[in-house]
């Protein structure tokens, strides 16, 4: 919202909405392509096309992952730098200092956690996270806002670095909604298949939204551009208020994090033919070395450019676009090549080289974000 303002930020919310609901629905509607279940969207992109887009489809999918899983390392140690804030304000607990204990714990949870069927109970701990975490940004938030003089709405910068962040902030948009895992996620979604998946994408991109929109108008409508990237950077309100958000920010996100990192987890485990028990010696010991060590760098990165909105702007940019749309529409045109009207044919194919022009423009414009927020911080920043 800061670098697009209220019309721009509102009208890009809605139209992000309706075009990441339309690439997830075309992906879903591939599902069962061919008549076998593609569960992996590597798997995917290698049936229609071969064994070298595999490999890509493979490698724009680390590198989306790896970047998100980045992120919520960063949103962690944020969390926990708040928290400290709150009650030692002293200035000793540095956000790289956070970074690595949130690495660490993020490491420790993906050790106990096998794989992603065993996280069970941990997933609804996740969704009470998550709802404490946007009723108490979003009542703080108003309440602020009721309070505060009028806010100063205008898109901060010059025209030049206007035009920059504006580019970054659609890819900020597309980031906010998609996944690059969707056949992943669908793995587990009973028969029919694409029906149901269809049913669950309709209720995200509708009910689900609306908690998203809430928190992010009415945090911009009380901060105006003055709203830093971590929301509860700004709120105002009782000590233990803001302390149970931070802390359900800081467990969220380790939760959400050992989501995005499986895919990587199961290709490692099954590449090694990691087989039965999860406490076998072997077993535990792998994933110590090899979760550890992944997470240890992803955790080292974060805390070398703990720039969280360059992040998100980085990753729609050079994985989220090519993944979610570009792939996703012209896998839907070469599987139904037969079947499309060259009305349709042409429609697709204005949305790859126009989210292909967006890609480029968008990596652009992030990578001079990240370089300018470098020269302004330097590395390892207490942000």
């Amino acid at each position: 919202m800061v670098p697009l303002g209220w019309i721009g930020g509102v009208l890009g919310l809605i139209l992000a909405t309706a075009i990441s609901l339309y690439a997830n629905a075309l992906l879903a509607k591939l599902h069962e392509f061919g008549g076998t279940r593609h569960i992996r969207y590597r798997d995917l992109a290698g049936f229609i096309y071969g064994r070298k887009a595999y490999s890509l489809t493979w490698a724009l999918q680390y590198i989306n992952l790896f970047m998100i899983n980045a992120g919520y390392i960063i949103l962690a140690g944020s969390a926990l730098k708040a928290v400290y804030a709150l009650f030692w304000n002293d200035g000793q607990m540095k956000l790289p200092y956070c970074i690595a204990i949130a690495g660490l714990v993020c490491a420790m949870f993906a050790i106990c956690i096998p794989h992603l069927s065993a996280l069970g109970v941990w997933l609804g701990f996740s969704t009470l996270f998550s709802l404490v975490y946007i009723v108490i940004a979003l009542v703080l938030s108003l309440k602020d806002g009721i309070k505060s003089p009028p806010r100063d709405y205008s898109i901060p910068g010059s025209s030049t670095s206007k035009i920059f962040t504006t580019i970054g902030a659609s890819a900020n948009l597309v980031f906010a909604y998609n996944t690059g895992m969707l056949p992943e996620i669908q793995a587990t979604i009973r028969q029919p298949v694409v029906k149901n998946m269809m049913k669950a994408l309709y209720f995200q991109f509708t009910v689900g939204v609306l908690p998203l929109y809430l928190v992010t108008f009415a945090g911009y409508w009380a901060y105006g551009s003055s709203t830093e990237t971590y929301l509860l950077n700004n709120v105002n309100g009782p000590v233990w208020v803001k302390a149970m958000a931070n802390i359900t920010a800081f467990l969220q996100s380790i939760i959400a994090l050992h989501i995005f990192a499986s895919p990587m987890y199961e290709y490692l485990d099954t590449k090694r033919g990691i087989k039965g028990s999860a406490l076998a010696f072997k077993n535990l010991s792998f994933r110590v070395m090899v979760r550890g060590g992944y997470l240890a760098i992803n955790t080292f990165m974060s805390a070398l450019l703990p720039f969280l909105g360059d992040f998100m702007s980085i990753t729609g940019a050079i994985s989220t676009f090519p993944l979610t749309f570009i792939l996703a529409n012209h896998m839907y045109l070469v599987a139904n090549k037969n079947k499309l009207t060259s009305i349709q044919k042409l429609w697709h194919w204005l949305n790859i080289c126009l989210f292909g022009f967006m890609s480029i423009a968008a990596t652009v414009a992030a990578l001079r974000l990240i370089a300018v927020d470098s020269k302004t911080y330097h590395f390892f920043a207490d942000l």
